[in-house]
């Protein structure tokens, strides 16, 4: 029977190391050492593995044999990969979304558009565009699609903190209200076409090629 205790602790150490990988705080290719993980959060080894599973799960990690866990690298080319995905898997669950969407989910998705305009640094606008995406896609009942989308927004948003390192502005988000508002007409082809070209912009970010 498993803990339920040491699947929290699994959790929030797989959290802890997963936002430093994001944010680029622990760099790519970099081992992930079980002893030094296990000391840092007073841990045995059982929650650390259990937490390198979910890391890897979400391909922020990655074991090889003889050398152990370590952050997984990424490039250009991942970048493009992702954003074709995300635009495919999110316009399909959209369209599943909107027999379901409610003046509520909109509404929310509205603030959620807000907050990223007038947020202060990438960390909070990254969260609120992905609080707009999780909104407006999470009414279609498919939470084994909703799952792979999330992993595709966590390796988006590792380009996003590379991308936007220094001279950070909040972008304003006219194509979600774009999408917003074609929703709100039913124009359901519209809202997704829209979608489409906004995710599939991420693939075409200049990088810089540094430090990736």
């Amino acid at each position: 029977m498993k803990n339920p205790l040491k699947e929290t602790l699994a959790t929030k150490i797989a959290q802890n190391l997963a936002d430093r990988i994001i944010t680029g705080v622990i760099r790519p290719n970099t081992p992930l050492r079980q002893d030094h993980i296990a000391a840092e959060f007073g841990a045995s080894h059982v929650p650390v593995r259990e937490a390198f599973r979910q890391l890897e799960a979400q391909g922020l990690a990655i074991s090889e044999p003889q050398r152990g866990m370590r952050v997984t690298s990424f490039d250009v080319e991942d970048l493009h990969e992702v954003a074709a995905m995300r635009a495919s898997l999110e316009v399909l669950a959209l369209r599943h979304a909107v027999p379901n969407m409610t003046s509520a989910v909109l509404e929310a998705a509205e603030q959620a558009t807000h907050a990223g305009d007038v947020s202060r640094e990438v960390r909070e606008w990254e969260g609120a565009n992905r609080r707009f995406h999780r909104l407006i896609l999470g009414p279609c009942g498919m939470p084994r699609l909703l799952s792979v989308i999330d992993t595709l927004h966590t390796a988006s948003a590792r380009f996003l903190f590379t991308a936007w390192r220094s001279d950070w502005e909040a972008p304003t988000n006219h194509e979600h209200r774009a999408i917003l508002a074609a929703l709100r007409r039913g124009e359901t082809d519209r809202a997704c076409l829209i979608l489409s070209k906004h995710v599939g912009r991420t693939g075409r970010r200049d990088l810089q090629k540094n430090g990736l």
